[in-house]
């Protein structure tokens, strides 16, 4: 748990959560994704995650990582990805063909362009003026053996982190909402 006090570990994770929510929303608005927007992370907001926030907040990582070194687990993750579905995690199930191990089933598009807006964002809030368009692919190639991702919904993030580290935020977003989405503008 850190060292500061409890007030300021409050006030500092609302205001982590609420300027995350608040930069997910920009980006899924400028795709058109206004619901998406609007409705990412709102358990964020629940006792189980928001106490556990608090109680682990660091302001430089995520509390659920520090809960899960702390109690082997974290309770608040668990309850997270089972109510969000712009995560991966949440699409994890049986596989159907009688082989009974965990797989990957394929995201819904404008979940996976959520999981996109979602990634970019907490790289801009964590990383703060060391974030650079490549900040979120790194994350992501940090953990890259460990996904049980549908291979469609993986080449698809995969497409637009590396974009984005390539081609830079305004090209990408374009990207999405003319070639993925359809949109005009």
């Amino acid at each position: 748990m850190s060292e500061m006090s409890l007030p300021r570990r409050w006030f500092g994770h609302l205001h982590t959560i609420n300027s995350h929510k608040r930069m997910v929303m920009r980006h899924c608005f400028r795709l058109g994704l206004y619901k998406r927007g609007l409705l990412h992370d709102l358990s964020k907001y629940s006792p189980t995650e928001f106490f556990a926030g608090v109680k682990y907040f660091s302001g430089t990582r995520s509390p659920n990582v520090a809960q899960r070194e702390q109690e082997g687990a974290s309770k608040a993750w668990l309850h997270h990805k089972g109510r969000n579905r712009h995560h991966y995690e949440y699409w994890i199930d049986y596989r159907t063909d009688g082989d009974r191990t965990l797989y990957g089933m394929k995201m819904p598009q404008e979940y996976v362009l959520e999981m996109f807006c979602d990634r970019v964002a907490a790289s801009k809030i964590y990383k703060k003026e060391k974030y650079t368009d490549d900040s979120p692919l790194q994350y992501y190639n940090r953990g890259t053996g460990e996904y049980v991702m549908h291979p469609e919904t993986k080449a698809l993030l995969e497409k637009l982190l590396n974009m984005l580290a390539k081609e830079g935020e305004e090209a990408t977003f374009r990207y999405i909402r003319t070639q993925i989405l359809g949109k005009k503008k």
